[in-house]
């Protein structure tokens, strides 16, 4: 189905994993962890009760690499039975620290994309996650004078981008979000009306995963890289 853009004002960009590597940092931890804990569960274990710690834990602390890593510290007290070396503690916090100083590294075609688009369109960052590792990350990136508006979000539901575009003063119509997650980028612009592009990246945390059930019937155009947006902008 052709989807037509001509009406396109705004477009709205995620950040991780869209304009930046991240979740493979968090694939790398996870595996550090389950090597930390291995004296106290299977890797499959560690596993699942670091996912539920966390699914558990985001009302609380949000997303984010500091929610992950005091997810991490909770779900290692809980299986050494509270008898967790402080050695062991200090090594979980260092895998913290040491995902929030990663480089920023760009996803292929990013700049260039911007770089064009920015002279057509109004270009903004809607990402969610913390507020300073995702101000760190931006301007890391050099990323921050194509941008006209930077908004980091407690979560990306249909209310919080109603409230971005009631705040960008533009109708749902005018708007286009790129973003690598369905859950997150795509199905709550589609569900206010508004138009997304997927751009999926290799790998997606269980909670950004959806289901054939939920995408069926829904209206987006899925690409296989950024550079192919323009293609269809054009």
């Amino acid at each position: 189905m052709e989807i037509d853009y001509k009406h396109i004002k705004v477009i709205g960009f995620d950040a991780d994993d869209t304009l930046w590597v991240n979740e493979t940092y968090f694939r790398e931890a996870e595996l550090e962890i389950q090597q930390l804990l291995s004296v106290y569960e299977t890797p499959n274990k560690i596993d699942q009760e670091l996912y539920r710690v966390e699914i558990d834990n985001l009302p609380i602390y949000g997303y984010g690499i500091k929610a992950f890593t005091l997810s991490m510290v909770e779900v290692a007290l809980e299986l050494s039975n509270y008898n967790l070396p402080n050695k062991t503690i200090e090594a979980i916090l260092n895998i913290g620290k040491a995902m929030l100083e990663k480089p920023v590294e760009l996803l292929d075609g990013v700049e260039e994309v911007l770089k064009k688009l920015s002279g057509k369109y109004r270009l903004i960052l809607a990402t969610k996650g913390d507020l300073l590792d995702q101000e760190r990350k931006l301007a890391k990136s050099g990323l921050t004078d194509y941008f006209h508006h930077i908004e980091v979000l407690s979560d990306k539901k249909e209310s919080n981008y109603s409230k971005l575009l009631n705040h960008l003063d533009i109708k749902p119509s005018e708007f286009l979000m790129v973003g690598n997650s369905l859950k997150s980028d795509v199905l709550p612009l589609v569900n206010i009306k508004s138009n997304a592009i997927h751009v999926p990246f290799h790998t997606t945390w269980a909670h950004e995963q959806v289901t054939e059930k939920e995408t069926n019937g829904k209206t987006y155009k899925t690409v296989s890289g950024l550079k192919e947006i323009l293609m269809l902008l054009n």
